[in-house]
């Protein structure tokens, strides 16, 4: 699963994009658990985060289908993508 992809990915700025925001919210919600902000307000925080790493995810998964399984398809090997796809699907779903 961590071979390079030889298609086109539609979303990969976008899914960078918001990752690095991710990351920025995540680092700031660090240090509002350092300086002692209060729990409400960090866990809201919090739950901001996943929901964006959840949209990331949605948009991850939207591209995948829309190009690798597709490809997949057009190169008659759907079978390893579709049961790599299960995997990562389980993996996230738990």
């Amino acid at each position: 699963m961590s071979e390079e992809h030889n298609h086109e990915h539609k979303y990969r700025k976008e899914i960078i994009n918001r990752l690095a925001k991710v990351e920025g919210h995540l680092r700031s919600v660090k240090e509002m658990a350092i300086n002692g902000r209060q729990c409400p307000d960090i866990l809201l925080q919090i739950a901001a985060v996943q929901k964006a790493l959840d949209g990331a995810a949605k948009l991850l998964l939207k591209d995948h289908l829309e190009n690798c399984v597709v490809d997949a398809v057009h190169h008659g090997n759907e079978e390893q993508v579709i049961a790599e796809l299960n995997a990562a699907i389980n993996s996230y779903i738990r």
